[in-house]
């Protein structure tokens, strides 16, 4: 697997990276990668709220919601991360001669990470979409285009995700966490009407 991280990456080599030929960096790492341009649009709307005398009174909450977005911008960067091993890693186990004694294990363990990954991305993708939102209607109005873009890019990451839990389980229906993630994305889409609203 060719490349460092994908934080440390030129937005143009990103790209490139994922343009290619390859199956990860795919649509979990991109997904996540969304998330942190989203995460980071939150603490920018937060930043110039913060610089306005007239929302002290919310202050405190608005410097939360600063921190907290910068603390899942560099989570995000860390499931793009997370995605792109956890996909490789299901890939090599499936990659296993059907008669090696511990092919179904590491198949099990690669496919239950191949899940927790993308369940963790959906979790954040709704947690920033719930913060934009919440800076859309509160923050400063001059930013709200901003924080509306974040809804957005927050919301589309976290059905990204959660359409990526559904496929891996896809022979285990009405498997729990499949259903945390259509709770997670149906969240994810109410933040952004509000966000829009």
């Amino acid at each position: 697997m060719a490349g460092g991280p994908l934080g440390d990456e030129r937005f143009a080599e990103l790209l490139e990276r994922i343009a290619a030929r390859e199956p990860a960096p795919g649509g979990g790492s991109a997904a996540a990668c969304a998330l942190a341009i989203a995460a980071a649009l939150a603490q920018m709307a937060a930043a110039f709220t913060l610089a306005r005398d007239e929302y002290q009174a919310k202050r405190a909450r608005i410097e939360e919601i600063h921190a907290r977005a910068g603390e899942l911008r560099r989570e995000a960067l860390k499931l793009a991360e997370r995605e792109l091993r956890s996909y490789g890693g299901l890939l090599e186990a499936l990659r296993l001669p059907p008669s090696a004694p511990s092919r179904a294990d590491r198949v099990e363990q690669a496919r239950a990470e191949a899940v927790a990954s993308p369940l963790a991305l959906c979790a954040a993708g709704g947690e920033v979409a719930e913060l934009c939102a919440e800076l859309a209607r509160e923050g400063n109005p001059n930013l709200k285009g901003d924080a509306v873009c974040g809804a957005l890019l927050a919301e589309a990451c976290c059905w990204a995700a959660g359409n990526l839990v559904e496929l891996n389980l896809r022979r285990a229906p009405g498997d729990a966490r499949a259903v945390q993630a259509r709770t997670l994305m149906e969240q994810a889409t109410e933040a952004r009407r509000r966000a829009l609203a």
